[in-house]
């Protein structure tokens, strides 16, 4: 099994900005989230190890939100309405193993301190959930006034007022009391009203150095985003992973190593993340796509590369997650790499991409049956656009590749 020289913070950086598509309106609010929660922790005298938790736990803390709907009712409070989200995004982190130990933080990032106090969890943890609850209700109450072009500066003590009322009801006191204490300096307000929290979080990004981590522990933290973006709407549930499992299975029987078939899966899992920019309209949409709509679904290759590609130690696994759309004469997106340029692990992935979407109920068709998968394969490989080889692959493995593609 491989392992992977990777920095966790990037990752978990990375993963923020995925969301960050998912807000649309409310753009960078997991960045704003864990600034202003980290300085409510320091301010609470919390040691680094603490306050690590405490920034990956709020920059992730709406990691159960997949659809622009529910992010929009978050930012109107109606957060009793879709607590859900809560429980969604603490099981993803339950099954990640480099970050299960936040995992009770995400599932009671809502839950009021007048209940959370008696929870049976660890006090710290207690803390660091209403720590993040409260950052939430502070930039919340901020992006108002920046939305309506107000000075927040002029407007902060209507904020401070709002959170000292709920003080013992929704928050802890003492974290109250500290947040008082920052709420005093004019720089914390100015740096929420430019919205420029980027040298907070890359002093953040560069705590920790790189470190090994193996494939299936690594694998655990790719799952997050898979299931992050096949949430976002039905006819996308269970893609991703049948893609990586489709990818993978291709890779071994065209006798790619054990590193690059590893590979394969990871970028399988990660070659649609940037979907969540598309509107759910436009992915559930039962008629023919315009030209503008089109554009707007095809940008999601490129979105999946900017999502991505600050991970240093996942280069590849970037690079063929995000060109599953080119093809071998050129006239894929949004690159246009033609035959010579194209990776056989990217035309892998693209195959891949074909095969499980064909097989799967869209909203303006039905699952096809294996003869129509591959006739349409074959078209395309007679017509230079996927590889005659991986589809020969492919024909040779059929129902095999069926089976894998539902995860079977």
């Amino acid at each position: 099994m491989s392992t992977f020289n990777i920095n966790l913070h990037e990752a978990v950086y990375s993963l923020s900005n995925a969301l960050d598509l998912v807000g649309v309106t409310h753009i960078h609010h997991g960045k704003r989230v864990a600034y202003i929660a980290a300085e409510c922790g320091k301010q609470f005298g919390w040691t680094e190890q603490c306050l690590d938790d405490l920034f990956q736990a709020a920059i992730l803390h709406d990691c159960g939100v997949s659809k622009t709907a529910v992010h929009a009712r978050l930012a109107q409070f109606e957060w009793e309405q879709d607590s859900e989200h809560c429980q969604i995004g603490a099981e993803l982190l339950a099954n990640c193993s480099l970050l299960a130990h936040l995992s009770d933080v995400i599932l009671h990032h809502h839950t009021c301190w007048s209940v959370l106090k008696d929870v049976d969890i660890d006090m710290q943890l207690k803390l660091i959930a209403n720590c993040i609850y409260l950052a939430e209700r502070v930039d919340v109450l901020s992006l108002i006034y920046l939305v309506d072009q107000a000075n927040l500066l002029l407007n902060r003590q209507t904020i401070i007022d709002n959170i000292v009322e709920n003080c013992g009801e929704l928050f802890c006191p003492e974290l109250v009391a500290a947040f008082m204490e920052i709420a005093e300096s004019s720089l914390f307000w100015l740096l929420l009203e430019s919205g420029d929290t980027s040298g907070y979080t890359s002093t953040w990004q560069a705590y920790i150095p790189n470190r090994r981590i193996e494939f299936v522990d690594l694998k655990s933290l790719v799952q997050i985003f898979s299931h992050i973006v096949d949430a976002k709407s039905p006819f996308t549930k269970e893609h991703s992973d049948g893609v990586a499992n489709l990818a993978k299975f291709l890779g071994e029987r065209l006798e790619l190593s054990e590193e690059s078939c590893e590979m394969l899966e990871l970028s399988g899992l990660l070659h649609d993340i940037g979907k969540l920019r598309v509107p759910s309209e436009l992915l559930e949409k039962e008629g023919k796509l315009t030209a503008e709509e089109y554009l707007i679904v095809q940008k999601h290759s490129f979105d999946t590369y900017d999502i991505l590609k600050n991970i240093n130690g996942l280069e590849k696994i970037t690079e063929w997650a995000a060109q599953h759309h080119e093809r071998l004469d050129g006239k894929g997106y949004h690159l246009q790499i033609s035959n010579g340029s194209l990776s056989l692990e990217a035309r892998i992935v693209a195959v891949a991409d074909v095969f499980q979407a064909l097989a799967q109920n869209r909203p303006y068709r039905n699952a096809l049956n294996v003869d129509a998968i591959m006739a349409i394969l074959k078209q395309q490989a007679d017509e230079g656009q996927l590889d005659a080889t991986i589809v020969l692959c492919v024909e040779n493995n059929l129902h095999a590749c069926l089976r894998a593609a539902y995860c079977q």
